[in-house]
């Protein structure tokens, strides 16, 4: 493996992932541009849901590299970037009191989101469960007795918490209010973002085959997941087409800057087999996304 570690410094900024922040980021983003299209725009809702999802994006991280090291999808046979726990460098006991510590994170500053966000308390205590189970999902996609990340269901909670909910929970918590057009730019977050997760997964697929962990592309093999990553690639800006035509907002079409970037990246993956190939492009696809959601509101704001 190329990257070694060699001090616990190193291994805990190896292990927080930084370069998955900017994807989690996307859908905060792209809630509270729409927020500002429609007008109803809060700086302290977009600060404290910024924090609230980079914690939980830290804490899933972890939660991974811990639940991965315990079931044994980082074996030595791993062939994608080593992690933390796996190198030795970091205890697991170590690993689950950082756990411990950001799910704590997550939480204080969830609760300060919704303290001054909602002035209901059923619409508390409702986005109170949604961030909880937020919480849950971080950490049970490979931790736990019954991991859902070892069923193929990955897919599912990346499309929901980082689309769906992400984009359109965020919409409301700065207006108090839903309008169903912003569904179709949450779907294509969620799109992209699932993206990611199957690049990953296919890179990982023979090690993940052999940990016994059913990933989309362990289910349905390499062809098939690459034709997959394409239906995610296209869908997510088909969908945006259906925003912008439903909204009158032509200048969002902006985001359409990116597709170059989106399919090279889909290229690649269908075409390059190594672990260490593929890589690259997961970065890539999420730089992408974050670009895409700048282009998207940039059009939606200043044009």
């Amino acid at each position: 493996m190329e990257i070694t570690l060699s001090s616990k410094k190193e291994a805990w900024l190896h292990a927080i992932r930084l370069r998955t922040l900017p994807l989690a980021l996307s859908s905060i983003l792209a809630g509270s541009f729409l927020a500002a299209h429609y007008q109803v725009f809060r700086l302290e809702v977009f600060i404290f849901a910024s924090l609230t999802t980079i914690f939980l994006q830290i804490l899933s991280n972890l939660a991974n590299d811990y639940g991965d090291s315990v079931h044994g999808a980082d074996s030595k046979d791993r062939e994608g970037p080593i992690r933390a726990v796996q190198s030795g460098i970091l205890s697991l006991s170590e690993m689950k009191k950082a756990i411990f510590l950001f799910t704590a994170f997550s939480l204080i500053s969830g609760l300060i989101l919704l303290y001054i966000s909602l002035p209901d308390l059923k619409l508390f205590i409702l986005f109170l469960t949604l961030g909880i189970a937020a919480i849950v999902a971080a950490i049970t996609y490979t931790s736990g007795k019954k991991p859902y990340g070892y069923a193929g269901l990955g897919d599912i909670s990346v499309f929901v918490f980082f689309g769906l909910l992400g984009v359109s929970g965020t919409f409301f918590l700065h207006g108090l209010s839903f309008d169903s057009k912003i569904l179709f730019p949450a779907i294509s977050l969620g799109l992209f973002s699932t993206t990611v997760l199957n690049i990953n997964n296919i890179r990982d697929i023979t090690s993940d085959t052999n940990a016994g962990k059913k990933s989309i592309p362990v289910r349905i093999g390499r062809e098939n997941a690459i034709l997959y990553n394409w239906v995610l690639i296209i869908g997510g800006n088909l969908f945006l087409l259906f925003f912008a035509f439903l909204d009158q907002s032509w200048w969002s079409l902006l985001a359409l800057i990116v597709l170059p970037f989106m399919l090279n990246v889909g290229k690649a993956v269908s075409t390059k087999t190594s672990s260490k190939e593929l890589d690259p492009y997961l970065k890539k696809m999420a730089v992408s996304t974050l670009l895409w959601v700048l282009a998207f509101g940039a059009g939606l704001i200043f044009f």
